[in-house]
């Protein structure tokens, strides 16, 4: 029996750059993507690298979604905050009403949203966090997809409140066997051969698939490929892993085209 034809997104984060000070390969790997998340200026970026990020994407025919973080520069958005659940959605309100309105100015539409770093991997686990998140992206736009962990609360408290899901895996992380992302702390957190890479990645978006860093089997659904464009063994992988996965007989296609509701 023939498979049944999949699709997926490849995605980074882009736009971190501040001021005069660059962070990452935007340029290099923004012709390798289907979609990208931009930083919205409180863990990185500001006005002008939003901007120029937007019309970088625009030109590559990228899709656009907002990135919003804790409001942490010196520690890039990694550092946990204690905020309560209404600080949580103003910032994410503030941060993805900013990038939408940039992003319409040039006559697109946004896409998605993805939260960054530490804010990210609280909603990991956290309902209040989650549920936060959710309720300022519905507020801004139900139509906007989130992108979460596939065993994460705010998969859960997206998909409870009706919102479209993207189920996310990284290209470059090491995975623990309960889903999560080995830490940076540990010298297996990244990923170092582009080719072993996206032999993984087919697996993962085909056979719902992964081999865990503890070398265990984990279920997961994929909908879009995350990397990390400043990592230069994902720089290497972009460039081979549509070609890769297109020759596995998956399709390769911003979420939009082609996710339906959960």
């Amino acid at each position: 029996m023939a498979r049944a034809r999949v699709s997926v997104d490849i995605a980074a984060d882009m736009g971190e750059s501040f001021g005069p000070w660059p962070m990452g390969r935007d340029a290099d790997i923004a012709p390798h993507l289907t979609s990208a998340h931009i930083a919205c200026g409180f863990h990185a970026s500001d006005p002008g690298t939003i901007r120029t990020t937007i019309e970088l994407l625009q030109r590559h025919n990228v899709a656009i979604g907002a990135h919003p973080g804790y409001s942490d520069l010196v520690g890039f958005g990694r550092r946990r905050m204690d905020m309560a659940p209404r600080e949580v959605e103003d910032l994410v309100l503030y941060q993805v009403a900013a990038v939408k309105g940039l992003v319409e100015a040039h006559g697109l539409r946004l896409q998605h949203v993805k939260p960054h770093g530490a804010l990210y991997n609280v909603a990991e686990a956290d309902d209040g966090t989650a549920a936060a998140i959710v309720a300022a992206v519905k507020r801004i736009d139900p139509a906007l997809i989130i992108v979460a962990t596939p065993h994460s609360r705010l998969r859960a408290q997206a998909a409870a409140a009706g919102m479209t899901v993207a189920h996310e895996f990284f290209l470059d992380r090491g995975y623990n066997a309960d889903g999560t992302l080995v830490s940076r702390r540990r010298p297996d957190a990244m990923l170092t051969d582009p080719e072993a890479m996206c032999r993984r990645a087919v697996t993962a978006v085909r056979d719902h698939r992964l081999l865990t860093a503890g070398q265990t089997a984990l279920d997961m659904r994929v909908d879009t490929i995350c990397l990390h464009g400043d990592h230069p063994p994902s720089q290497e992988a972009v460039k081979m892993l549509k070609r890769t996965l297109e020759g596995a007989g998956v399709a390769v296609l911003p979420l939009r085209q082609w996710l339906k509701p959960s």
